[in-house]
């Protein structure tokens, strides 16, 4: 299976979620959708499962970001050059470090 990359689509440069389905040695998701949920960019594609999912060769990128308030956000899609992924504060197991409000 050939792994598709879109240059417009920012890469996934890391992924600090461990509990995460689609994280072994890296995010194996295809694309990650960044939502938003009381007032964080939360990671939408976050599985918290023991089996691993994803494809086995890939670089994730960011799909869709639903945070239009983040100043890399163009039209639901995200423009930075990459994202970083890590975990959240309270219910938000895992977010958009890369957000930044306008």
């Amino acid at each position: 299976m050939t792994t598709l990359e879109n240059p417009a689509m920012p890469a996934v440069h890391d992924c600090s979620v461990s509990e995460c389905s689609y994280n072994h040695d890296g995010c194996h998701a295809f694309a990650i959708t960044v939502r938003g949920d009381n007032g964080a960019a939360d990671c939408g594609t976050f599985i918290p499962l023991s089996t691993k999912g994803g494809l086995e060769k890939v670089v994730a990128q960011v799909g869709a970001c639903l945070r239009t308030d983040c100043t890399h956000n163009a039209s639901l899609e995200c423009t930075a050059q990459s994202v970083r992924i890590g975990a959240g504060a309270g219910d938000h197991h895992a977010n958009c470090l890369t957000y930044q409000p306008r």
